[in-house]
Order: C-alpha cells, then structure tokens, then sequence
C-alpha cells in the first residue's frame, strides 16, 4: 500500500511538472477517431448581440472546463481542449459558422459560469452545465444535449460507503458552488463536506487519503475511474438527475435558438453519438440515447 501510495504521488508530482497542480493522470484509453463537422457557409443568424460582436471579433470564445477526462480536458503542453464537451461546442460552432480554429477556449471554474456569462467574458458555456430553474434567473440554456446522475467516487478498497446515506461523518469533496456541492450541503448535512475550484483537485485529495469520497455527476467520475481503475471505483446508483445544457447569455433567445437548432442537427446526423463514442464512451459506458431538447 505504501509503495502504491509512493507511486501515485511521484505521478502527480511529475503532472504537476508539465502542467498545473490537479491535472488529472495521463492514463487510461485514449481519445478515439474525432468526427468533423463542416463549417455552415454565410451563416444567416440575425439579432443575435453576443453572435454580432463574436463576428466583429473574429472568432467564438467559449467557457469550458480543463479537468474532466473524456468531457473537458486540456493538454497542458499543448494547451488543446478535448472531450465530449469540447466536440459539443465544435459541432454548435460549425453550425454558427465558426471553425475550430475560430474558437478560443476558456476555463471558467464552476462558481464563475454564471458571472461569466452574465460579464461577457465568454459567448456560451459547455462543460457538464446543469439546468435548473435558479440558474435560468440568471442565465439562458440550450438543450439538454446529456443527462447524468449525481454519483459517489472512493478509492478501490473503500468498503464503508455505497451511496450517500453512508456519508455521516465522512469527509467528502466537490467543486465549490456546483450543484453536487449543494446537494450534499442541504440534503446530507452530516458529511464533512470541503470544496475546490477543480474537481482535479478533489481526486488529488482522493488519492492521497485526505478525503474518504468525491462527489460530482457520475459521468464526470467515470472518467476519473478510467484514468486510474486501479486506485479509484464509483459506487453506488446515481441520486439524481442532472441534464447538461448550454449556457448562454440570458437576453440572448437568438443564440439559445440557433444552439438548440445545432444540438438537434448533429444528433439527427450522427455526430453526437460519434463523438461520445470517441470520448465520454472510452470510460465503458454505451452511448445513450440523446435527451429532448426542451426549447423554452
């Protein structure tokens, strides 16, 4: 145990060499055979301020996360962004009529989506976004484009906890400000609970014995799972119901439209199953079948 625990910080240290502090292991199977998607040509959307002023600017920006393996990752030498999330974004930018090389990626960490949004500071925002009626005060969704499940992720040999009723007097981590962070919060008062701006930094803390579990959607905790099998399992079933949207700026029913027209069209052709099968679906679990878009 100790030569394991020896091993798995000597990888984290030289991670952190590479890149920042919290990057997740560079392990586990690798991204697959990426669809493209042709970029629309003189695309026509009007009235849309945050697509006018993108066009002025030249190119997208777009809200993300760097830290979740096969939903929003980024290569730390590269600075490339990958995943399921980033292919969602690519495929909705083709049809807005930017290419790849027209968007700029943008870390926003959970606590800051909505400020993000509401500042200007990113056009949309796609990274495991839960929809909720308190958020759509403050700001616009698309979609859904995904639906998970809020999980449980412990290290391989925990035997003491199975779902969240085991969590009394556990110390459990999550991202500060997530919807999984208030879950546990107002539903399980009894747990310890600590947060970060990065969910990297929760399974940091997993790894190395200073918290007992992680909590955050279940497809987010797959992907960890698949990074190191080894030394990490989700258990239990998921508690909740955590549809992925979107988001947008609030006043901006043009852009949430178009987005929802995009989602729709890359799911009628193919391509949303094709890029999770190439990154989501690497962590084992078969392609669902996508959610409906529920336009509002």
């Amino acid at each position: 145990m100790r030569r394991t625990a020896l091993v798995l910080l000597a990888l984290l240290a030289a991670l952190a060499g590479c890149g920042k502090p919290g990057t997740p292991p560079a392990k586990g199977p690798q991204p697959g055979s990426l669809p493209s998607y042709p970029v629309a040509s003189g695309a026509a959307t009007t009235g849309s301020g945050t697509l006018d002023a993108a066009r002025r600017r030249g190119h997208l920006v777009v809200g993300a996360k760097e830290d979740q393996p096969y939903l929003g990752q980024k290569d730390p030498a590269s600075g490339v962004y990958s995943g399921f999330d980033i292919e969602i974004a690519k495929m909705v930018a083709a049809d807005l009529g930017f290419g790849p090389e027209r968007i700029e990626f943008r870390t926003i960490a959970s606590a800051n989506r909505e400020t993000a949004l509401q500042n200007g500071q990113v056009d949309y925002y796609v990274g495991t976004y839960t929809i909720n009626d308190n958020r759509k005060k403050l700001v616009g969704f698309a979609g859904p484009y995904f639906v998970a499940g809020q999980g449980l992720l412990v290290r391989k040999r925990e035997s003491g906890i199975e779902g969240p009723q085991d969590l009394a007097g556990r110390t459990v981590c999550s991202a500060a400000g997530s919807t999984p962070y208030q879950r546990i919060q107002q539903q399980y008062p009894k747990a310890k609970l600590v947060g970060y701006d990065t969910y990297s930094a929760c399974i940091d803390n997993l790894i190395t014995g200073q918290v007992d579990a992680v909590t955050t959607d279940d497809a987010i905790l797959q992907g960890y799972a698949a990074k190191v099998p080894d030394e990490l399992r989700v258990v239990g079933e998921p508690f909740s119901t955590e549809p992925y949207g979107i988001g947008t700026p609030r006043g901006d029913a043009v852009l949430r439209g178009a987005i929802d027209d995009a989602l729709a069209h890359h799911e009628r052709n193919g391509d949303w199953a094709k890029a999770y099968r190439a990154t989501l679906g690497l962590s084992g679990v078969p392609t669902p079948t996508p959610p409906p878009i529920q336009r509002y």
